[in-house]
């Protein structure tokens, strides 16, 4: 028994959203539930899971739209990093900018900052705080995997131009991920799944660093 890991391609913007469990205890986490709150639901509700957290890796509209449902429907504690308040506050407008309509947001349960780790039965995945697309961007690292969020894709990097990125914030976050064990599968926030060695030998931004 181990880690369990469910995903979803959730709304317009074709974001992933995870449901990360051990399967000892049930206990899960879902990562980053951006829209369709009924399919998130009921892929927890298939092993019925018990989600102690909603996991926000950053708090763009994208990645956020599903918690006011999830939340009620679980009761779970919704977990981000506190430099992200100021971006969370401001989702539901961004979201009216780009089209998109998103409830009122409930307020966060927890604040993670670098070196914190989030819990899970046996389970457990260390926060990496790694701005650059986000001012609270966070990374969760455990059993041989990484949920990048949008800070690294297959063979990309997430946008530094929305309010509070960074470009010099991402290649130090960037520099962090590709130091980490090669086998290391990269779980991002869009698009497929890689490993730390592809991206280190792939990725545009490595001629950038």
């Amino acid at each position: 028994m181990g880690v369990g890991i469910k995903s979803l391609v959730v709304g317009q913007l074709e974001e992933n959203c995870y449901v990360v469990y051990d399967e000892s205890s049930g206990e899960a986490m879902v990562i980053d539930p951006g829209d369709e709150p009924d399919r998130i639901i009921d892929l927890i509700s298939e092993d019925n899971l018990a989600v102690k957290y909603i996991v926000c890796t950053h708090t763009h509209f994208d990645h956020v739209g599903a918690i006011p449902e999830l939340k009620k429907e679980t009761g779970a504690k919704l977990i981000m990093h506190g430099d992200e308040k100021e971006v969370y506050a401001a989702a539901k407008d961004m979201a009216a900018f780009w089209g998109y309509d998103i409830d009122e947001l409930p307020e966060p349960d927890m604040f993670v900052r670098e070196g914190d780790s989030v819990g899970l039965g046996s389970l457990k995945f260390e926060v990496l705080h790694t701005p650059g697309h986000s001012p609270g961007g966070i990374c969760l690292y455990g059993e041989g995997i990484l949920f990048s969020g949008d800070t690294v894709f297959a063979g990309s990097i997430g946008r530094t131009d929305f309010p509070g990125g960074s470009i010099d914030k991402m290649k130090d976050s960037f520099r962090r991920i590709i130091s980490l064990p090669d086998e290391t599968r990269i779980l991002p926030g869009h698009g497929p799944a890689t490993t730390v060695g592809a991206e280190r030998n792939e990725n545009f931004f490595m001629s950038e660093l």
